[in-house]
């Protein structure tokens, strides 16, 4: 795909058997048949839109929407809630020109994809052809170098370790009440910090996620105002575009308060956005 760089696309077949033995959190209507059968068509569609993205753009959009409609049925009618298929609608926004819902996807792709580095590939590319650039303070940057364990490792994978680093103490413990060695005693006391550190980061993660929902813009441009309504003055000198991720601070009926990763604060129409976690 020329003029696309390192965008990657997630094979759409391997998200078969996930699709047809899914752990479902909405109530479906639609049977193991029927999501058999859209994702059968979404695919042929996504490939068709491929096919054609070279030589006709718009007949590839045509396709690339209707795969979307299908991968959304999955979702909404069939229950899906799949890393893969969250990443293949990111793959069919993105080609057909969506850059907000692409991240969207994305982001939820990563919530259940974590360690996924082609997904991570993908939305680092993406965010990258956002209007919007949105700076995050030199505060934020260095809490990321220092604390680099923490935003870097995905959850799973602290866990692992803190799970690890724990069991450490306690075999060292009991070596301990047998043999009295200087070593002992310092793997102890390194298992303790690294498990209290692993811990920590898991727990504020964790106190976060519940206090703070994300969101990513999907209008292709939006005023975004002092209060929640169209007669407050605008917050910014331009207006924010699709893409542009935040994280939501209180929601008001027909409004979202958010808060830029810059740091400032204004209000948008609820419509114009949609939360990465919705409830």
């Amino acid at each position: 795909m020329s003029g696309q760089g390192r965008f990657i696309l997630g094979t759409m077949l391997a998200l078969a058997s996930a699709v047809l033995a899914c752990p479902c959190a909405a109530a479906e209507t639609l049977d193991a048949s029927q999501r058999r059968t859209l994702l059968m068509e979404a695919n042929a569609l996504f490939d068709e839109a491929n096919k054609l993205a070279a030589t006709d753009s718009e007949a590839a959009k045509d396709r690339y929407g209707k795969a979307i409609l299908r991968f959304e049925r999955l979702v909404r009618e069939g229950g899906v809630r799949n890393g893969k298929l969250y990443y293949n609608l990111g793959n069919a926004y993105f080609l057909s020109g969506d850059l907000g819902r692409a991240i969207l996807n994305y982001r939820r792709a990563e919530q259940l994809l974590p360690n996924d580095p082609n997904l991570h590939q993908n939305l680092s590319y993406v965010r990258n052809q956002r209007s919007d650039r949105i700076t995050e303070p030199q505060k934020a940057k260095v809490l990321k170098t220092v604390f680099f364990w923490h935003y870097d490792l995905a959850a799973r994978t602290r866990m692992a370790l803190f799970v690890s680093f724990f069991l450490t103490l306690w075999a060292c413990a009991v070596a301990r009440l047998f043999v009295r060695h200087p070593l002992l005693h310092w793997g102890i006391a390194l298992a303790v910090v690294l498990s209290a550190l692993l811990m920590g980061s898991l727990t504020a993660e964790a106190v976060s996620r519940a206090r703070n929902a994300s969101g990513v813009i999907l209008a292709d441009e939006v005023i975004a105002r002092k209060g929640n309504g169209e007669t407050y003055q605008p917050s910014f000198n331009e207006p924010l575009h699709a893409g542009t991720e935040f994280e939501l601070i209180e929601d008001r009926p027909g409004w979202y308060q958010i808060a830029l990763h810059d740091g400032r604060t204004s209000w948008i129409p609820g419509a114009a956005a949609e939360l990465v976690s919705p409830n």
